[in-house]
C-alpha cells in the first residue's frame, strides 16, 4: 500500500487496481495510465459555484432516473474487463449519469451524459486540453468548462461524428439550456452571485 506519491515513478503506466491500493494525502487522477495530481482543496468560490450548479441540477433531477454527483467521485473509462484493464479514472467536479447500469459502489463506469469542470489556474490546461480530448473520445455528450474568475461558462456538445462543437459562451446574466434535457435551464446569475460568497 503506497502512502507517499513521491515513491512512485510518474513516468510509468498505472491501472485502476493499483490506484485502489494508494492512500495518498493528495487527490490524483489517472489519464491513460499516467498520474495527474489534482489541485489542493479548491478555493471557496470554486466550491460555491460547484454547489449552486449541483443544487440547480439536483433539484431538477429529484425523483428522476438521472443522478448528479460531485467530486470526489470516480469516473472510470475501462479498456477491457476488470480493474487491471482500466487506465483512466478521473474526478470531474460535477457529472450527470442517466444510465443506472453505469453506476456501482465505486462510482461510474463509462461516459457520463454531462460533465462540468470548474477551472482554476492549476487545472486550466488539463481541463481544457487533456480532459476535453478524453471526454470527446469517450463520448461524453455535453462538456461544460466553468471559469469562476470570469463568471463565464463554455459549453460543448458532441455532434453526430463524435466531435465536440462549441455551443456557446455564457456569462453571469445568461441562462444555459442543458442539452441532455428538454426543459432544464441553469440560471448563471445565481451561480455567480457574489452575495453567495
Amino acid at each position: 500500500m503506497e502512502t507517499n506519491i513521491s515513491t512512485l515513478d510518474l513516468n510509468k503506466t498505472y491501472n485502476y487496481a493499483q490506484y485502489l491500493t494508494w492512500r495518498f494525502q493528495e487527490r490524483i487522477e489517472l489519464i491513460k495510465g499516467k498520474i495527474f495530481k489534482m489541485s489542493p482543496a479548491p478555493a471557496r468560490r470554486h466550491q460555491q459555484v460547484s454547489f449552486e450548479l449541483s443544487r440547480q441540477i439536483g433539484n431538477y433531477l429529484h425523483k428522476k432516473k438521472c443522478k448528479v454527483y460531485s467530486a470526489p467521485f470516480d469516473v472510470r473509462f475501462p479498456k477491457g474487463e476488470g480493474d487491471e484493464q482500466t487506465f483512466t479514472v478521473v474526478q470531474p467536479d460535477i457529472c450527470v449519469i442517466c444510465d443506472p447500469a453505469k453506476l456501482d459502489d465505486r462510482g461510474c463506469v463509462g461516459a457520463p451524459d454531462l460533465i462540468i469542470e470548474i477551472l482554476s489556474q492549476a487545472s486550466a490546461e488539463r481541463d481544457s486540453k487533456i480532459k476535453f480530448q478524453l471526454y470527446q473520445e469517450q463520448g461524453v455528450e455535453e462538456y461544460w468548462m466553468v471559469y469562476p474568475g470570469e463568471n463565464m461558462v463554455d459549453v460543448f456538445k458532441l455532434d453526430k461524428k463524435g466531435k465536440y462543437q462549441f455551443d456557446g459562451k455564457y456569462v453571469q446574466n445568461d441562462q444555459i439550456k442543458v442539452g441532455i434535457f428538454d426543459d432544464l435551464l441553469i440560471n448563471l446569475e445565481d451561480v455567480f452571485n457574489d452575495e453567495n460568497l
